[in-house]
């Protein structure tokens, strides 16, 4: 990312950024609960990388997801007890095997998407018009804020 000049004074930057930090994470939160799922936040994290990106390996979904292993052994074997994924061999190496997502387990994070997108328009429609404007003006800055350029 390139250097831009700053428009506010740095304290005000930190103290901004702490606001938006905590303010993302409430709402994270708060939608994670009002669409609840019956599976964990890690483990639906981990359905969610396989829906979007296909069948991986393990050691490839533990490093996707930021987790050891190990935990990731333990995250694939309750989504594949629970028939949400399933262990395929892999045709490159027949000696491991790639993780991928079942249809229930696309019904889910498909459902689970739907469900937090229902709990975030009613949130954003609950909110004075002024207020709603002013989050839909800041998109194209949480969007670049959230790019990986």
């Amino acid at each position: 990312m390139t250097s831009r000049a700053a428009i506010l004074p740095p304290e005000l930057t930190r103290q901004g950024a702490g606001r938006l930090y905590l303010a993302l994470g409430r709402i994270t939160r708060v939608l994670r609960r009002e669409a609840s799922s019956p599976i964990g936040h890690g483990a639906l994290s981990a359905l969610v990388t396989l829906s979007q990106q296909g069948p991986m390996r393990l050691g490839e979904l533990a490093a996707q997801e930021g987790v050891a292993a190990p935990s990731m052994t333990r995250i694939v074997a309750s989504l594949e007890q629970a028939a949400l994924v399933r262990r395929t061999q892999d045709p490159a190496d027949g000696r491991a095997y790639l993780v991928e997502a079942t249809a229930d387990g696309e019904g889910l994070v498909l459902a689970g998407r739907a469900a937090r997108m229902v709990a975030l328009r009613a949130r954003l429609e609950g909110l004075p018009p002024d207020q709603q404007a002013a989050v839909l003006a800041a998109l194209p800055a949480l969007e670049a804020l959230s790019s990986n350029d």
